[in-house]
């Protein structure tokens, strides 16, 4: 069985080589990777109420997250391209803040979540900017 603690690690990503294109692709697939690692988190949870409501909340957020970014690439306009972004940024949030709260109601350690917490928001100044960007 793998280790709990690399459930929730994932290498940093330097972009400044990228094309467009590749860095949509890894932004995608860190989406993915975000929504499983949530996922094996939420396997690991006690069955306690809360700790399985705040889970079911967690991977529909983070599976949101990144169905709504594949959805971001195939938009046919400029409008339906924020839109779907606005929707993967506030799928992202939440997906946050239930992974704080897990944290917040000592469900998990903080330490355990820290990684995946910090790959969240790194990914959500990403998709801010673009969608900042886009919006100018």
């Amino acid at each position: 069985m793998e280790d709990e603690e690399s459930l929730v690690t994932e290498a940093w990503v330097d972009y400044s080589t990228h094309s467009k294109s590749q860095f949509l692709d890894d932004l995608e697939k860190r989406l993915k990777m975000f929504m499983l690692r949530c996922v094996k988190v939420c396997r690991t949870l006690p069955k306690e109420y809360e700790a399985q409501h705040f889970a079911h909340q967690l991977i529909r957020s983070s599976s949101s997250a990144a169905a709504n970014f594949r959805a971001v690439r195939r938009g046919r306009s400029q409008k339906e391209f924020f839109a779907k972004l606005s929707v993967t940024l506030e799928e992202l949030d939440e997906s946050l803040f239930w992974l704080e709260t897990i944290v917040f109601t000592e469900i998990v350690p903080e330490r355990r979540l820290k990684e995946l917490i910090d790959e969240g928001y790194q990914v959500l100044k990403i998709l801010s900017k673009s969608r900042k960007t886009v919006s100018d």
